[in-house]
């Protein structure tokens, strides 16, 4: 599939529409990866990158109707449908992060330091709030499945829905003392004020993998294609790769994001898989 993308440097003639249109998750505008990366393409091409930021479910809807030229998800199990329906005609591994369980610093589930889906049972024995985004996106399709795996079934009396992104649902948690589902970059790209602590993190279960979607020319001959390629192939390049390695690390002392090209080595997770998800196939 790369040697496909190859072929669309970024010095090829522009298409022209002059802009591309990108459906992305919330989470990679959040965290302030699109400001960094979209400029120089923007420079070097002279097309204009409008970004559409919702949760990945509705990001394919886009594409599903051809209102989107390009995607960037993270939702594996929704991806694998989107091409099987037909919609794509290709997708590429772009980069991962990992989902973490942010709460309350005094923890009163008892969750610090436990597996993913055992701190989930212990929210739900607890009755302790969890605020979930209930949106679709790729953060909603995952919390759900540790509901699953934890043979949990929320209950209103503690299970509340934001039905916004991450950043508004991270502020909403701070505010009544949830606990939430986030990924690892917006959270800390937000972290000050929010009242919100890291407990459960590095689990293999909470792996976030990010890919570009291509929606099919054949069956949207309006969307820009050429456009598309050219903004994949400059995503994939090592210089953009190392960037997405690059991204903020020095100020955290961690990456947000690692890109599947880059310099820097990924980072392994702080715990391995947990006895109730060591049976499992991770979803990337």
């Amino acid at each position: 599939m790369l040697g496909v993308l190859a072929a669309a440097h970024v010095s090829a003639q522009a298409p022209r529409s002059g802009e591309v249109v990108l459906a992305t998750t919330t989470s990679v505008r959040d965290a302030g990866l699109l400001a960094v990366l979209l400029p120089p393409f923007e420079r070097r091409t002279g097309l204009r990158v409008k970004v559409i930021a919702v949760g990945s479910g509705e990001a394919m809807e886009l594409g599903k109707r051809g209102e989107a030229d390009i995607l960037i998800v993270h939702d594996p199990a929704g991806e694998e449908a989107f091409m099987a329906g037909g919609f794509g005609v290709e997708r590429l591994a772009l980069m991962r992060n990992w989902f973490v369980i942010v709460g309350p610093p005094a923890d009163p589930a008892r969750i610090r330091a436990r597996g993913a889906v055992d701190a989930m049972r212990a929210i739900a024995r607890s009755g302790s709030l969890f605020l979930s985004r209930d949106d679709r996106s790729g953060t909603n399709v995952k919390e759900d499945r540790l509901w699953e795996l934890a043979g949990v079934a929320p209950q209103r009396a503690w299970y509340r829905e934001s039905g916004q992104g991450m950043s508004a649902t991270l502020q909403i948690a701070s505010e009544l003392g949830a606990y939430t589902l986030t990924d690892i970059g917006t959270f800390l790209s937000h972290q000050s004020p929010l009242d919100l602590a890291i407990l459960v993190e590095g689990d293999s279960v909470l792996v976030n993998p990010y890919h570009i979607l291509l929606p099919d020319p054949g069956r949207f001959p309006w969307i820009d294609a050429a456009g598309a390629r050219l903004l994949a192939g400059y995503l994939l390049e090592p210089a953009t790769q190392n960037a997405i390695d690059s991204f903020r690390r020095a100020e955290f002392g961690r990456g947000l994001f690692e890109g599947v090209i880059g310099s820097v080595p990924p980072e392994p997770p702080a715990r391995g898989p947990t006895s109730e998800t060591a049976f499992l196939t991770p979803d990337s």
